[in-house]
């Protein structure tokens, strides 16, 4: 097996990964605080994670640690606004859908931050993603639900975490940059289930075994592999695997949940589907010239 095939192979696995952390975190906040497991998930992660990039860390400069930990803000802000839509919603399939929009919103904070205009096939691809926003509160009428606020919430903040960190984080091999950012998330979001969470006297075993999964599996053994893979493949080739997320979220939600997805839902997640596909090809799948 070459090298791109496996790294491929490992990108695929990774989303599945991903996917199996919405539900691994689903069950694991029916006993657990929303911001506090959030916060102990992500500060162990970050630990787990401390090994393999600790000479990094002794080699680094104060100064690129202190960009890469404000970076890691807007990723607790990001992940705060995420576990909130889970708690209160039943629809985890349309939410990760939501989130994956948050690469068409990179292109408009890009140009609002650092005067960077989008490519023309970002024009194309945005209304197709608005339509299928538009189908998914489509149910016998318009109806929204509050979850799907956050979760857009949580999609504008990765947007704007994804920018900064491309600008400000670049000095810091990547696991150290990921440690670092997971580290500070943890730290935010236990602050903050401190002030507004009571955590439970008990916890039952079970839900302790979805905590370890989420953090384990869905987190840092995630991201290990998702790093893995990317240095195998190029960018475009790497960001279309990820598009796999949301639909192995989506059958994953149905086959756990027994989640039903309305002919409107269906229709506006092929949308945002299309259009992501769309926007990642640089428009290669319109019978026309590549728009750029």
């Amino acid at each position: 097996m070459n090298t791109e095939r496996k790294a491929a192979l490992i990108l695929v696995a990774t989303t599945l990964l991903a996917a199996f952390g919405w539900i691994f975190s689903k069950e694991a906040i029916q006993g657990l605080p929303p911001f506090g497991f959030i916060g102990l998930r992500f500060l162990i992660a970050s630990l787990c994670l401390l090994p393999l990039c600790f000479k990094d860390l002794l080699r680094a400069k104060w100064k690129d640690i202190g960009a890469a930990a404000l970076v890691g803000c807007l990723l607790a802000g990001s992940l705060m606004n995420w576990i909130h839509a889970i708690s209160i919603s039943d629809t985890l399939g349309e939410g990760a859908f939501i989130i994956s929009l948050s690469m068409l919103i990179v292109p408009i904070v890009a140009w609002a931050l650092f005067r960077e205009k989008p490519k023309r096939i970002f024009w194309f691809s945005m209304p197709i993603a608005m339509a299928g926003l538009a189908f998914l509160s489509l149910s016998g009428g318009w109806q929204q639900s509050s979850s799907q606020f956050w979760f857009m919430g949580c999609a504008a903040m990765l947007a704007l975490h994804f920018n900064v960190n491309s600008k400000f984080s670049q000095k810091l091999p990547v696991l150290l940059l990921t440690c670092i950012q997971l580290f500070v998330t943890g730290c935010l979001t236990l602050t903050l289930s401190y002030f507004t969470e009571q955590f439970p006297e008990t916890v039952s075993a079970s839900i302790w075994g979805w905590f370890a999964l989420s953090t384990l599996l869905a987190t840092s053994l995630r991201y290990v592999m998702q790093t893995m893979g990317q240095k195998g493949l190029t960018p475009g080739n790497a960001a279309l695997i990820m598009l796999l997320e949301p639909l192995w979220t989506v059958i994953l939600s149905i086959l756990w949940y027994g989640e039903v997805l309305s002919t409107s839902k269906v229709v506006g997640c092929s949308l945002i589907l299309l259009s992501l596909i769309l926007y990642r090809t640089d428009g290669r799948l319109l019978p026309r010239k590549r728009l750029t």
